[in-house]
């Protein structure tokens, strides 16, 4: 039987997050969690977030937290964009800035 949740510290440019992995039957779901928001894998979707006002940015294609990093956002929440997160920043860029 696979663990259920898994929590990890993650530290990127000075600044450390939580970063979470739930693993499903085919993939995990990945998700890493600023002060202001959080960036995720394309399992979380933008609707939900904009209908809570939660601040949200999602890559895809990712299996792990520095592939998250590294690629490139491909959707933001209203909330997220009001902090200057934008489509094609990096995630990392991304979640520096919901962290400010």
């Amino acid at each position: 039987m696979r663990e259920r949740f898994f929590m990890d510290k993650v530290s990127f440019e000075g600044a450390d997050f939580c970063g979470y992995t739930i693993p499903t039957t085919n993939a995990s779901l990945l998700a890493m969690r600023a002060k202001g928001g959080m960036l995720a894998c394309g399992y979380l979707k933008i609707e939900t977030a904009d209908k809570l006002g939660d601040a949200l940015a999602v890559v895809s294609g990712v299996n792990s937290y520095s592939d998250m990093l590294a690629a490139r956002v491909v959707a933001v929440s209203a909330a997220a964009a009001k902090m200057g997160v934008l489509e094609g920043m990096s995630g990392g860029e991304a979640l520096l800035k919901m962290n400010s």
